[in-house]
């Protein structure tokens, strides 16, 4: 895991306040943090592929991890699990909708239904330790296309920066 204090992660939080608050008119410092933290945490690439099977590979496919997800049709040991997974779910959603939208067209709208729909499970589990997270969750699932846009006007930043070289090279098989 990245520092907090670690420059990459400040670069993310200033991206983020400025193409979400400035740019995008989202007044809301929880959701900005999140997303900051986010692409803080997927620049290293074993956090976007977390998620693991029976034998320990990383699951690439998003129908794969909504599987994974799942502790009654699936491998998920727990609800606590199924929130975890879900929690990444959205996350990788919300990175690959946003970071490289024109890679999988033809999923796209596949990516945010599941995106939405998994931020609004994790939401559902507001309960106990849950409780204070979940409204953010919430607000998550209501606003998914927003955040898209958001990450969309972080990425457009960084190419204009030169910060990094960023491509929609990623293999079509590994999205669905």
């Amino acid at each position: 895991m990245i520092p907090q204090q670690h420059s990459l992660r400040h670069l993310f939080h200033g991206l983020v306040d400025e193409c979400y608050g400035r740019q995008l008119g989202m007044d809301d410092p929880e959701i900005a943090a999140y997303v900051a933290d986010l692409l803080t945490d997927f620049s290293e690439s074993n956090r976007i592929y977390a998620l693991r099977d029976a034998d320990g590979r990383p699951l690439q496919r998003i129908s794969e991890m909504v599987t994974a997800s799942d502790p009654i049709h699936g491998t998920a040991p727990s609800f606590d699990a199924e929130r975890e997974a879900r929690k990444h779910i959205g996350n990788y959603a919300l990175f690959f909708t946003g970071m490289y939208p024109r890679s999988q067209p033809e999923n796209f709208l596949n990516l945010i239904e599941t995106g939405k729909e998994s931020f609004y499970i994790v939401s559902s589990f507001n309960l106990f330790e849950y409780a204070r997270e979940a409204p953010m969750f919430e607000r998550l699932a209501q606003r998914f296309e927003a955040c898209v846009h958001g990450i969309n006007l972080v990425r457009s930043e960084l190419d204009r920066l030169h910060a990094f070289p960023i491509t929609d090279s990623k293999p079509q098989e590994r999205l669905m």
